[in-house]
């Protein structure tokens, strides 16, 4: 177990498309704690094996509340989709940005825990966003692909001027 670098905006590694993982082993474990003890380390509630290089459609994630337990996802996918809601999002691989995000209000996502198991989660709130955050990182997409391109040019002109290395008061996906 160890802490990773987290790629940042600008890295290749974020815009890849994963590939699934082949099974649920000593080497995908090994990545979970990789993943946990970074997200962790990093005050993030998400983070998927593209943020730190490594791309298998795989992430982890702890949005901190009393009745929902931290958790894993291997090659995960969103099953159902329901409403829409708009709340402000973050993300590790781009510390300093946050914008208003569009979202399902309601996902059911299923795929495979930590020992190869099969899950199914039934999530609204932000364990909802968190969880669709997280898959779009699977399929090479940021949040600020998600704004309109007004808000994306603004963002990305903040981010260019931004001192390397500065991070976010707030956790981040």
């Amino acid at each position: 177990m160890s802490v990773c670098r987290i790629r940042l905006l600008g890295d290749p590694a974020l815009r890849q498309v994963c590939e699934p993982a082949d099974e649920v082993g000593a080497e995908v474990r090994a990545l979970i704690d990789d993943l946990l003890d970074t997200m962790y380390a990093a005050d993030g509630i998400g983070l998927a094996a593209p943020q730190i290089g490594v791309p298998l459609r795989i992430f982890v994630y702890d949005i901190r509340e009393q009745d929902i337990a931290p958790g894993v996802l291997v090659n995960p996918r969103i099953v159902e989709r329901h409403g829409q809601i708009k709340e402000e999002e973050g993300c590790l691989s781009i510390p300093e940005l946050r914008e208003i995000v569009t979202r399902n209000a309601q996902v059911v996502i299923e795929g495979l825990g930590r020992e190869g198991e099969e899950v199914r989660i039934e999530a609204d709130g932000l364990l909802s966003r968190c969880l669709q955050h997280e898959c779009d990182h699977l399929d090479g997409v940021l949040f600020i692909d998600l704004v309109s391109p007004l808000k994306r040019k603004m963002l990305l002109s903040k981010w260019s001027k931004r001192e390397p290395g500065e991070r976010p008061a707030v956790p981040a996906m």
